[in-house]
């Protein structure tokens, strides 16, 4: 195919010279034409997010959200009213009376014992409800369109911001149940909240981020954020976690309605 020869999509198609006599090399190039839109770049999105069925059914929605309340309040109602009247049978019976006891009833002196690890059990309690307060907030955020799908790394962003800042919550529910199962080491209980989950993510991330830095992909994340993950980790994360901490183990522990039995 000669330079004169230019091939276009108005042409046919055109052989080249020297077909089967070994490598040809071909230049060839394209156009791009940019043509201007009248949509907004604030509304680019609309496009994708937009829904076809934009009716929303909200009685059958209110309506079967009604029913579920009132069968769920019911269930508790009576599930409440029968074992608050066998709490106080129970507490009034004497540790030396004997009597015949079936069902739930025979487990019932020992739901409230404190497990073999139950520092560990508090530690993944409060984690739980640092995470769940993450996720809250997040959504919620979502769905009042502060999060942008467009803007990418948001969503991670705010996931880190959260987590750290709801340190506080973690440790708080954390200590008022090791406080409830007789803990005493509130100190060491504290820094493990702070430090076990963020530590187990952080160094399965960085392992990771290793064999990505090996490949030399770009998609590896930079030293010098790692640095400011870890900066905000014992900076910001672990002094919360240690200020809710106090304040959880400082309150009242939480009593039990019923006695636990002696082994």
């Amino acid at each position: 195919c000669l330079a004169a020869d230019a091939v276009s999509s108005e042409g046919g198609v055109q052989k080249l010279d020297g077909a089967g006599k070994g490598n040809v090399e071909i230049v060839w190039t394209y156009d791009v034409v940019w043509e201007e839109s009248a949509v907004k770049w604030a509304s680019r999105w609309d496009t994708y997010l937009y829904m076809a069925d934009d009716q929303i059914h909200w009685f059958s929605i209110l309506n079967s959200l009604m029913i579920v309340l009132f069968l769920t309040g019911l269930v508790a109602m009576i599930m409440m009213r029968t074992l608050n009247n066998d709490f106080r049978h129970y507490e009034q019976l004497e540790a030396s009376e004997e009597q015949e006891e079936t069902g739930w009833k025979l487990v019932h002196g020992d739901v409230f014992r404190p497990p073999q690890y139950a520092g560990l059990l508090s530690v993944f309690v409060g984690t739980g409800v640092q995470t769940f307060g993450m996720v809250l907030i997040l959504l919620a955020f979502t769905l009042l369109g502060f999060l942008s799908p467009a803007n990418r790394g948001a969503l991670m962003s705010a996931m880190l911001f959260l987590f750290v800042f709801m340190g506080t919550f973690g440790g708080y529910y954390s200590q008022r149940v090791y406080k409830m199962f007789k803990g005493v080491a509130w100190k060491s209980n504290a820094l493990k909240t702070a430090l076990l989950f963020p530590g187990v993510i952080f160094g399965i991330f960085f392992i990771l981020n290793l064999f990505i830095w090996g490949e030399k992909s770009s998609g590896a994340v930079p030293f010098g954020t790692l640095v400011a993950l870890v900066a905000m980790w014992f900076g910001v994360s672990v002094p919360l976690v240690l200020i809710g901490s106090y304040f959880g183990y400082k309150k009242k522990a939480v009593e039990h309605p019923v006695r636990t039995n002696q082994i």
